[in-house]
């Protein structure tokens, strides 16, 4: 992403101010003849925003004492090939209207703007973008992956690995910029963090309907630096526990925040990310339809949407709006499973938050080696990584510190993207034919096995012949083995039991051969069918067995084998409730074979309310098998 935005600006009087913005340099100032058509975008490199300033005259401000509230203002751009994306302008201030824009195209591009404001609406211009090295936007592929949408011809394969920093926006800038230079070259392409935080300074709100300009200023400075460094920022509109409801509490006035978030930030490199623990939100379904549609129906760009979680946000997937899956969990159980329910991309924005000394505050704030197996076991899910450290990640208990920028685990980040930068991890998927560890593999071209305990280890493979790698997730030490191995099945050990390892089985030769021929997708990425018919499940459901379940309070669970074979000499359990009539979807309510759940009472809007149990066993290759049981829950 470039750091320049060029400008054109309409004064009071219909000339045409051209700017050039060098962020953050001092502005550079160019002018345009009068009644020629607006050139503000004239140059623009593509995948980098410009900008058309609209400066309202005195009648028009008379009229619209209010711009945010009133002024409607937008401008269809027409690509040179015929694509038209619609954007919306926004109020930065005073009686300055903008519309940003990002041009996806290298040529002529026309546009024509239409509005309330008749001295503007009906104008028409044209500028020329020119081409840049950016490989374009964020976007979902190949079922459960990513790429870049430069790639139009060979897609671009696109390796998320995040972080996190919730007081991005409003964190001393000098602080900022260090965190943002360091992520950069410890290669991390992601940072997610609060669009608005409730308490902080200066406030992003005046009031519901008064944005305050300045802020919003500079979170574009901060975004742009973020993308220009390489690094996409995944936005969170609002805190957990109802923030964005108390800060807007009506549609229409929440309408107005994701426009306004749309128009400024849409043409930059950016994801959607909902609200934090949309969980805890009183209707949070209902919320996250509102916004997660509207931002399907007028973001021009399509970036990935999705929301922030107490578990999964999968529950909302069903709605349509959302293409992404976000995880806050380290459990296995859940993240292997729903890879295998759900056709889309999964991302855990919180498996675990390092702590390097700065310290923890809850349950899930680890010391390094704890966060380095649940970042491998996550990926071995399917699960691309967001990383956390408990003195940078900016929660509530802890300020930011740049000390713990360069901790232990976020090196461990950088050996992990080093490691998958050299697969084919656009096309990796859980694999299930191996002993003694867990694995991701493209079957018959490279295998990826991850012994959190190390010791022998046995995987069935295509007969070809494989380079055979041991790589040390500490370090990030390659240790290749004299001999290639050939056969179907693999055994072997790491090269000592001190700390868990990483085999590699590749085809180095084949891979490059395959950059040239499938330099993408080489096959279809498998999707199994999950079996429903309960003469073929392999287990019995044993608890609840009460037909009536109380809400709020533990009720006990539990599910035994029917049969015993090598298929269920492992398995994994998930149990989801949903009760329909509540309108909230499903919750996760526990994992494994036995435990205890309780049905949150929010589930439900009357009691008694018809709960349906879900559970989901996989067995030791990967099958799926799903039974469903009625309950009538009571208060």
């Amino acid at each position: 992403m470039s750091d320049e935005i060029r400008q054109a600006r309409i004064e009071p009087d219909g000339r045409c101010a051209v700017r050039f913005r060098a962020l953050p340099l001092a502005l550079l100032w160019l002018c345009a003849t009068a009644g020629r058509a607006q050139t503000g975008c004239e140059g623009t490199p593509t995948y980098s925003p410009c900008e058309l300033v609209f400066e309202l005259d005195d009648a028009e401000a008379a009229a619209h004492p209010k711009p945010y509230l009133s002024v409607q203002l937008q401008s269809e751009f027409r690509s040179p090939s015929f694509k038209t994306f619609l954007v919306e302008a926004f109020w930065d201030g005073g009686r300055r209207m903008v519309i940003r824009f990002a041009p996806t195209e290298a040529g002529a591009w026309d546009y024509r703007i239409t509005g309330n404001l008749v001295r503007l609406n009906g104008r028409t211009g044209q500028f020329t973008a020119v081409a840049s090295n950016s490989p374009g936007f964020v976007k979902v592929a190949n079922v459960r992956h990513f790429s870049y949408t430069e790639g139009k011809v060979r897609p671009i394969p696109h390796l998320w690995m995040g972080d996190t920093s919730y007081r991005f926006a409003t964190m001393d800038r000098a602080l900022f910029e260090t965190m943002v230079d360091v992520r950069a070259e410890q290669k991390f392409n992601h940072i997610r963090g609060l669009v608005i935080r409730e308490g902080a300074e200066p406030p992003a709100y005046f009031s519901p309907d008064e944005p305050n300009p300045a802020y919003f200023r500079e979170l574009d400075a901060r975004i742009l630096y973020m993308n220009r460094k390489g690094i996409t920022a995944d936005l969170v509109l609002a805190g957990d526990d109802n923030h964005l409801v108390r800060l807007f509490p009506t549609w229409r006035e929440r309408e107005r925040y994701v426009r306004y978030l749309v128009a400024r930030y849409a043409s930059m490199n950016i994801t959607w990310q909902g609200v934090q623990e949309f969980e805890e939100y009183d209707d949070g379904r209902a919320i996250l339809n509102e916004i997660g549609n509207l931002l399907k129906k007028i973001d021009p760009y399509q970036h990935p949407r999705s929301t922030h979680t107490v578990r999964t946000s999968s529950p909302l997937l069903a709605d349509g709006w959302m293409d992404y899956i976000v995880y806050q969990s380290s459990d296995d159980q859940l993240g292997a499973i729903e890879h295998q329910l759900y056709t889309v991309p999964q991302v855990n924005a919180e498996f675990a938050y390092e702590d390097s000394g700065a310290g923890k505050s809850h349950p899930h704030h680890v010391d390094t080696d704890t966060f380095r197996k649940r970042l491998w076991n996550a990926t071995m899910n399917g699960q691309y990584p967001t990383f956390g450290n408990t003195g940078v990640y900016g929660g509530r208990k802890f300020e930011p510190d740049a000390r713990y920028l360069d901790s232990p685990g976020a090196r461990q980040m950088t050996h992990w993207f080093n490691f998958f930068s050299n697969t084919r991890h656009w096309e990796l998927e859980p694999y299930f034919e191996v002993d003694g560890g867990r694995a991701l593999a493209l079957t018959g071209v490279e295998y990826i096995v991850y012994l959190e305990k190390p010791g022998p280890v046995e995987l069935i493979t295509e007969k070809r012949s494989y380079q055979v790698y041991w790589f040390n997730p500490i370090t990030g030490e390659y240790r290749k083995e004299k001999r290639e191995y050939k056969g179907e099945r693999f055994s072997g050990q790491p090269p000592n039991r001190d700390h868990d390892w990483v085999l590699h089985l590749s085809r180095d030769g084949h891979k490059r051969d395959m950059l040239e021929r499938w330099y993408f997708e080489s096959r279809r990425v498998p999707v199994q069918e999950v079996e429903l018919d309960p003469k073929r499940l392999p287990f019995e459901l044993v608890e609840p067995s009460a037909s009536e379940l109380p809400a709020g309070q533990p009720v006990r669970y539990a599910v035994k084998l029917a049969r015993q074979t090598r298929a269920t000499s492992s398995m994994m359990y998930l149990w989801t409730g949903e009760i329909a009539a509540g309108g909230q979807g499903f919750r996760v309510l526990g994992t494994g074979e036995e435990g205890e759940f309780t049905i949150p009472a929010g589930l439900a809007r009357s009691f008694p309310a018809s709960l349906t149990l879900r559970l989901f066993g996989m067995n030791a290759y990967g099958k799926v098998y799903s039974l469903n049981r009625v309950y009538t829950v009571t208060k």
